[in-house]
């Protein structure tokens, strides 16, 4: 079994100095463990405060929450792959829910910015999920298997091999209702069986990370079910206490 991987999306919270204040407090109650991974999210504007809050802790990596799919131009206000890995990144969020529904992110922009993400030698990390309309008419498997082929349709299986998959069904994110381990475990299932088709050789190597409305209460039974190898969470990350809390589980 591989390690666990916990990563912290910040959405847009904690400025500068708020993040510098969470990682004093965060590295107090969080020493060193070689059993699992820890990603951070931060808002871009937070990044260089992250990047040189760890900048002693090589075992906590940091990502950014979205990138462009070009490399450069005018495309105003936009933070291009490059520019994310100059800054210290190693990682970006791709498709986040909130990326699709708010913003009006297609499929087909993701895989862009999966292949912007490549080119730069960030590890992309694709999030898929269906809403709840979705979910009720049947559809979960359908939308959330189209999400992903369409994601790494623009990148070879050596680069899809080297990604991360995180599911997130939207009707879970933020309301306080939560995919059951079982439900989760479902999901992840096709997920990992369309990866032996789109990464044959080392599709075990590709952690599928779950995320919706993810606590203290519920994130040791999420990581025990089958094929979650992760959690992305959003709000429960926010405390650097109930972080530690959960990444210590």
């Amino acid at each position: 079994m591989q390690r666990p991987v916990l990563a912290a999306n910040w959405k847009m919270h904690h400025g500068p100095t708020d993040a510098r204040e969470f990682l004093r407090t965060f590295l107090q109650y969080y020493p060193r463990h070689g059993d699992r991974q820890v990603l951070f999210f931060p808002s871009a504007i937070s990044l260089p405060a992250v990047v040189e809050g760890l900048r002693d802790r090589s075992d906590i990596r940091v990502g950014v929450q979205n990138i462009h799919w070009e490399d450069k131009g005018a495309f105003t206000g936009e933070i291009s792959a490059p520019m994310a890995r100059d800054a210290g990144a190693h990682l970006a969020l791709v498709g986040h829910s909130e990326r699709r529904h708010v913003f009006g992110e297609t499929d087909d922009e993701t895989a862009r910015k999966v292949a912007a993400c490549g080119r730069a030698h960030l590890v992309p990390v694709l999030c898929v999920g269906e809403t709840l309309a979705e979910r009720e008419a049947g559809e979960t498997e359908a939308v959330v298997l189209r999400q992903l082929r369409t994601g790494f349709s623009l990148v070879d299986a050596a680069q899809v091999a080297h990604a991360i998959v995180a599911y997130e069904p939207v009707w879970a994110i933020g309301t306080g209702r939560t995919a059951t381990p079982a439900d989760a475990s479902a999901v992840h299932r096709a997920i990992r069986e369309e990866l032996k088709q789109l990464a044959p050789e080392r599709h075990r190597a590709i952690p599928i990370l779950y995320g919706g409305s993810v606590n203290r209460g519920n994130a040791a039974s999420l990581l025990a079910a089958t094929e979650v190898d992760g959690l992305l969470v959003g709000g429960a990350s926010l405390d650097a206490e109930g972080w530690s809390a959960i990444v210590r589980a």
